[in-house]
């Protein structure tokens, strides 16, 4: 798997320190020895070089870079950055295949408004909006947190989604296999891990911590699950702010997530 580092922010003022997280999850992700399946986490690091103040130009130096790198690796991991970076990497991957879905591990929806450049809070509604993203190839994984609007947004468009009550009253194991049953019908998949998923007891370094979320062991048993699917070919790992981190517990989640990955 190539590794890129985007610590690209574009939250409205809202993920500052969010941009710091790219290089220090590689540098915890490189005091591993092996994962859990006996392997060495072994990766190509590659960086975006990004601007501060200029959205517009963040986003497509994101969409060049990984167009570019589509012929040289079989799956990539992006490691930001705020959750608007999923906008350029998505969008980039949509138009080389031709029926690109996305799996997303979200506290949030993300689809408040439609603003342009996207945000994190709206980059789903503009994927869609735009054609980039099909409603039928997104599902959403983890939800416990909505705005009205995004609530009938998802079910005005009969969006696929598990919010943490049905995942806690249902067996994980047939929630896992619904979700896999239609991923593994896409022609490329890609997976969009917000770090807001787990339940703050555990990523407490997050700028929306939301309570009743997943445990760390939860998200990386879906997350092998869709290792085995052969069509995937992407996952992002975002809002993992390291200056409201505890004891680096969320840094070291994102590169075990990363180390049982790649």
């Amino acid at each position: 798997m190539k590794l890129i580092k985007i610590p690209a922010i574009n939250g409205l003022g809202k993920t500052k320190g969010c941009e710091k997280a790219p290089d220090k999850i590689i540098s915890k992700l490189k005091e591993f020895y092996l994962n859990e399946e006996g392997m060495l986490p072994v990766s190509d690091i590659e960086d975006v070089e990004t601007e501060k103040t200029n959205v517009e130009e963040n986003n497509e130096r994101i969409y060049i870079k990984i167009k570019d790198s589509l012929s040289e690796a079989r799956e990539f991991g992006f490691l930001g950055g705020d959750h608007s970076i999923t906008y350029s990497c998505f969008k980039a991957f949509s138009e080389s295949f031709d029926n690109m879905g996305l799996v997303m591990f979200d506290a949030h929806p993300d689809c408040v408004n439609n603003f342009k450049p996207a945000t994190h809070e709206d980059f789903i509604k503009v994927l869609i909006e735009e054609g980039k993203l099909k409603k039928e190839n997104l599902i959403i994984v983890g939800l416990r947190s909505w705005h009205k609007s995004e609530h009938k947004f998802l079910k005005e468009n009969k969006i696929k989604f598990f919010s943490m009550k049905e995942i806690a009253n249902e067996n994980i194991h047939e929630v896992c296999e619904s979700i896999m049953s239609v991923a593994k019908n896409f022609d490329g998949l890609y997976v969009s891990i917000d770090i807001d998923v787990v339940d703050p007891a555990f990523a407490p370094g997050t700028g929306y911590p939301e309570p009743a979320g997943m445990t760390s062991r939860e998200l990386l048993y879906f997350l092998k699950k869709l290792k085995l699917l052969k069509n995937l070919k992407a996952l992002d790992l975002v809002e993992i702010n390291p200056e409201k981190d505890v004891n680096e517990m969320t840094v070291k989640l994102g590169a075990k997530i990363l180390s049982e990955m790649v």
